[in-house]
């Protein structure tokens, strides 16, 4: 695959991480019930992690070479991650999070193998570690949930 695909991968995952941000702020600011202490800063520390991982994508995407997307619109049209609706409670907010983390598990699998394709081990090394970050959260979210 060519460098021109990877940029788009890489340019996805960053609008991912920027619908994201702010579907975590969103639940972060209105979740309720006997989890709220709990959830709501757990919620913070998500919306911590997605502020670095949209600084590093860009970046790296203008470290190879590319332009990353910096619009809103950009985003929400790029993305595979859907906004909140604005009507879950706690527990629909954590499952939505698992989903979310686990596409982009999936997603970022593919990313590797065209980064790795096309010779970028600092790109494949990059999303290899996110992915060990989000597999755990997965995993940790799903044993909320039961």
């Amino acid at each position: 695959m060519s460098q021109k695909t990877l940029v788009e991968k890489l340019n996805q995952q960053l609008a991912n991480w920027n619908v994201l941000n702010t579907k975590l702020h969103n639940y972060h600011w209105f979740v309720t019930g006997r989890d709220f202490f709990t959830l709501h800063e757990k919620f913070e520390e998500y919306y911590n992690e997605a502020a670095g991982h949209i600084d590093e994508i860009a970046e790296r995407i203008l470290t190879i070479g590319g332009q990353p997307l910096a619009t809103l619109s950009d985003y929400l049209n790029s993305a595979t991650l859907k906004e909140a609706t604005g009507d879950e409670d706690a527990e629909g907010m954590v499952a939505a999070i698992a989903d979310d983390f686990t596409k982009l598990v999936n997603e970022n699998r593919e990313l590797i193998e065209v980064a790795e394709e096309n010779g970028d081990e600092g790109t494949a090394d990059m999303f290899i570690g996110m992915n060990a970050s989000l597999e755990k959260h997965v995993w940790m979210l799903r044993a909320y949930l039961k």
